[in-house]
């Protein structure tokens, strides 16, 4: 098996996730996972797709990833990780598909409209 990608995003966050076979060694961004996702709940979110497919140990991770902060990057890593282990093997799918993992979260950051101080909040009202 040669190397297979596959890419995730979230937010503004885009991953490009790269999957060959080795020890388990998880880099991004040339970095150890550990170094560079250092908030331990994204670094587990991150990862759970090899946790729960318990191929953590069989996997090396490559990781490029750009745009958005710490939990959208997270995120995307965590898309990209799952949709590169369902080509690997389609019955993953089984296992990450009720876990909600090969959605992609469409939720984005609303605009700020004009004359209003954020996207929904309104500045106070006088009648007089």
């Amino acid at each position: 098996m040669e190397m297979i990608n596959a890419v995730g995003r979230r937010k503004a966050a885009v991953a490009r996730v790269y999957l060959s076979v080795g020890k388990g060694n998880v880099t991004v961004n040339g970095k150890d996972v550990k170094e560079y996702i250092t908030v331990p709940q994204h670094l587990n979110s991150a990862l759970a797709p090899l946790a729960l497919t318990q191929t953590d140990d069989k996997y090396d991770v490559k990781v490029n990833v750009y745009g958005g902060g710490v939990k959208g990057q997270a995120g995307a890593i965590q898309l990209g990780i799952a949709r590169a282990l369902l080509e690997i093997d389609p019955e993953f799918r089984a296992i990450l598909k009720p876990a909600k993992m090969l959605t992609r979260d469409a939720r984005e950051v609303e605009r700020k409209k004009p004359g209003q101080p954020k996207a929904r909040k309104r500045f106070q009202f006088s009648k007089r």
